[in-house]
């Protein structure tokens, strides 16, 4: 007889109330313009091939534990020692080391909208998360992110889903308003953005999460890290997995972050895109954020000039029909009304610019 097991009542209380993170949709079959998970598109360095070519002989031995070239090749970078950084799968990893190691019963708390995996972390160690609402000026409420009193606040600068970017003034302010930790996310910073790694400086209650997902190519990798005071860094080493970096992984974001030429030239390029297709956009009338980094968030506007997420929707899903990928957030009073479009090659871009003529031309 087949012993059962009901996974959905003995689970903890908290992982059964949890809603798992839902990443953009991967389409299946060729012909697909994929401009919906802000992935880079143009392929790493070369030299990042090399790199992983010299590590498979070495694939039978554990990589090197807690990443120490990559630590120190970035803490150079931004005049730190490596005891200033910690490696993560993903950056994704080092919000969940924070969250585990900082979080306690006074809860974290982020600006909404924003990067819908901060719910998912707190959620995971069973902690509260605090909401603090952006209006559709996109402004930081310094009064509101410090009357939160949260042990750790995510700000994801620029900003994701609107592309915003935010002083470093702001977010001195906050740092000297706040007792706790404030983790700057700078996933997109390289498009366009202030990093905050200055005020590292004066402000020992500073995280800098930064990815090699976005600017340098490698979201197939995942590879994060962060940077802050060497005591924070040692007290998220202590719940840090073991061996947490695979060595392939680690030779190829070293390869990468060493390439400085080529990342800047992609890095240009992606503007570039950026730019010409706000400037088509604004030609239709439409209002997009300013954005530094490689997306737009763009209210469209239908052939009678309307607007508001019926009317999104209706895009989206035209585009999807054309096998145009973006993504829409149906989900809050301020996103419904917008899609967000990943930058791609100029070629892409052009494709998802005539899909939005066909239409408005049929809308």
């Amino acid at each position: 007889m087949k012993k059962s097991f009901d996974a959905s009542t003995r689970a903890l209380p908290h992982v059964q109330n949890l809603h798992a993170y839902v990443p953009g949709e991967q389409p299946q079959g060729e012909g697909w313009v994929k401009l919906n998970t802000n992935e880079n598109p143009y392929p790493p360095t070369p030299k990042v091939g090399v790199a992983v070519a010299k590590e498979v002989a070495d694939l039978r031995k554990y990589p090197e534990p807690v990443s120490q070239k990559l630590r120190a090749a970035i803490g150079a970078r931004f005049g730190l020692t490596q005891q200033h950084v910690i490696i993560g799968n993903g950056s994704d990893n080092i919000l969940d080391l924070i969250t585990r190691c900082f979080v306690d019963q006074a809860g974290a708390a982020n600006t909404v909208p924003s990067y819908s995996l901060y719910p998912v972390v707190a959620g995971m160690s069973d902690k509260s998360l605090v909401d603090v609402p952006f209006t559709r000026e996109m402004k930081l409420d310094v009064d509101a992110i410090a009357a939160t009193k949260a042990a750790v606040f995510f700000l994801t600068s620029p900003n994701a889903p609107t592309g915003v970017a935010f002083g470093l003034k702001e977010i001195e302010t906050v740092l000297a308003r706040i007792d706790g930790l404030l983790v700057v996310d700078e996933a997109y910073v390289d498009f366009g953005g202030d990093s905050a790694v200055s005020l590292l400086r004066d402000y020992q209650n500073l995280i800098v999460v930064r990815t090699f997902s976005k600017s340098y190519g490698l979201a197939g990798m995942r590879v994060g890290f962060a940077l802050a005071d060497a005591a924070i860094i040692g007290m998220l080493d202590r719940v840090r997995d073991a061996y947490n970096l695979d060595r392939i992984a680690q030779a190829a974001a070293l390869a990468a972050f060493e390439d400085v030429a080529y990342f800047e030239e992609q890095r240009k390029k992606v503007i570039a895109t950026r730019e010409a297709t706000l400037a088509a956009l604004d030609a239709h009338g439409w209002f997009t954020y300013p954005s530094a980094t490689n997306f737009l968030f763009t209210e469209p506007k239908n052939a009678a000039g309307e607007s508001g997420a019926a009317v999104a929707k209706d895009l989206f899903e035209h585009l999807k029909q054309a096998k145009v990928l973006v993504r829409y957030f149906p989900g809050h009073p301020l996103t419904c009304a917008f899609i967000r479009v990943s930058i791609g090659t100029d070629a892409e871009m052009e494709a998802f610019l005539t899909a939005v003529t066909s239409w408005l031309n049929h809308a």
